[in-house]
């Protein structure tokens, strides 16, 4: 079992170290299980580059997806403010807040997210107004790790420090006329140390609440040698089981994207089975430029619906992997 250190004074920003690539990140997300409304907001500062990441994804009814991808300059990280985007703590380890005010870009077919340049020149922009309040359902999992050899979360060429905790999710969404009230269940994230998204090989996320006394958090990560973790957690009525095994079973579509999952658990305590569908597809991807090459990996967020059993539940499933002459290289895997 790995070994974190953890205090409410890592729920501020760290002291960043002296790689080029340092980053910063914090993400939250929620959805309505009776509206089917529901996102994500990530902000990630990268202060020694002179910018932040800025993400908002957001899920509509009717299958479209709200959605804002900028690098605003920052020239200090004292906080987690940029670009209309911030992140708040009113009470560590427990309750944080995030909004973004801004303009936000609706796409009819969230296809042409496989074309950036597409999507910034022709994409319908509207004003948007979005805030959680995000309370913790579940204690915190996680932090840095106690030892050098201790193996992290997504490995240390990708986050030293990480944590994650279950949250309950108020909020609100308005883009141009229309507006949601979101009152559900949701998740956030907090991790810091040097990232690059292409240094992930490929790895499957998988997040779900089935109410406040049942979730997920669920990691099948492959490095470049092919050896496979398994991690993550089962939070059962405020415990956290630690995941000690995970097989996995996808479907896909003709463009090879994740269309529906079967997913295997087992912790000490108990075994489950989890069948996900995915109901609407964000195809994003990363780029990066390393001397005559580019990098490539392809990003796969999935608004997902999840059984177990006689329980249902929302969540997410996130595919990452590199591209090798265009094919993701963990397909169908």
């Amino acid at each position: 079992m790995s070994t974190y250190t953890m205090s409410a004074l890592d729920e501020g920003v760290h002291l960043p170290s002296v790689d080029k690539n340092f980053s910063e990140s914090v993400y939250t997300n929620g959805f309505d299980a009776v509206s089917h409304v529901g996102g994500w907001m990530r902000l990630g500062n990268r202060v020694h580059e002179g910018y932040a990441e800025m993400s908002v994804c957001f899920y509509l009814p009717d299958g479209r997806i709200a959605c804002q991808f900028q690098r605003p300059p920052i020239d200090s990280h004292a906080q987690f403010v940029a670009g209309g985007m911030e992140y708040h703590v009113i009470e560590p380890l427990h309750d944080i807040c995030m909004r973004y005010i801004g303009e936000i870009f609706v796409l009819d077919n969230p296809s042409l997210l496989r074309d950036p340049k597409r999507l910034y020149s022709e994409a319908p922009k509207l004003s948007c107004e979005i805030e959680f309040r995000l309370r913790g359902v579940s204690s915190i999992y996680g932090g840095e790790p106690t030892s050098a050899e201790q193996v992290t979360m997504y490995g240390r060429d990708f986050s030293l420090g990480h944590f994650f905790q279950h949250m309950r999710t108020l909020g609100t969404l308005r883009i141009g006329s229309e507006d949601w009230k979101i009152d559900g269940l949701g998740w956030r994230d907090h991790s810091w140390g040097p990232r690059y998204w292409t240094n992930i090989n490929y790895y499957r996320l998988f997040i779900a609440n089935f109410g406040e006394d049942l979730g997920i958090t669920a990691l099948k990560i492959t490095d470049k040698e092919g050896t496979v973790r398994r991690t993550g957690v089962v939070h059962v009525d405020g415990r956290l089981e630690d995941i000690t095994d995970i097989d996995l079973i996808t479907d896909w579509t003709e463009a090879k994207d994740p269309s529906a999952m079967r997913l295997m658990l087992r912790t000490a305590k108990r075994a489950m089975t989890l069948e996900g569908e995915v109901l609407t597809l964000a195809p994003l991807r990363n780029r990066r430029k390393v001397g005559d090459a580019i990098l490539v990996s392809r990003i796969a967020e999935g608004f997902t619906e999840w059984r177990w059993g006689d329980r249902r539940g929302l969540g997410v499933s996130e595919y990452i992997e590199r591209l090798e002459n265009g094919q993701p290289i963990g397909f169908p895997q």
